[in-house]
């Protein structure tokens, strides 16, 4: 390997740190049944927070209030990753690296 090529690979390495804290700083707000159950994940697809309306628990059906968080947690990940996956191809030049898309 060039001086170079050491030299780019810095750069890049460099890029993909401040991209990776900007996504761990960005975060996106999901909600399922029309609010019910809404679901914030920042750009790492780390669980910020999980608010649910009182009007959702009900002891007699947890199968109901288990399917809607399933649901916004799902899209929340969803989403990040295709943020994350977004943010990052630009640099990675839509190489896909392990950890990082």
């Amino acid at each position: 390997m060039n001086l170079s090529m050491l030299n780019q690979a810095l750069k890049l390495k460099s890029k993909l740190e401040k991209a990776q804290k900007e996504l761990g700083k960005t975060t996106l707000e999901v909600s399922s049944a029309k609010g019910a159950v809404r679901v914030v994940i920042n750009g790492q697809q780390e669980i910020q927070s999980i608010k649910i309306s009182p009007e959702v628990i009900d002891p007699s059906k947890t199968e109901h209030l288990e399917g809607l968080l399933l649901e916004a947690v799902s899209e929340a990940i969803a989403k990040s990753r295709k943020l994350a996956a977004k943010q990052l191809e630009g640099l990675t030049g839509g190489l896909k690296i392990p950890g990082l898309t």
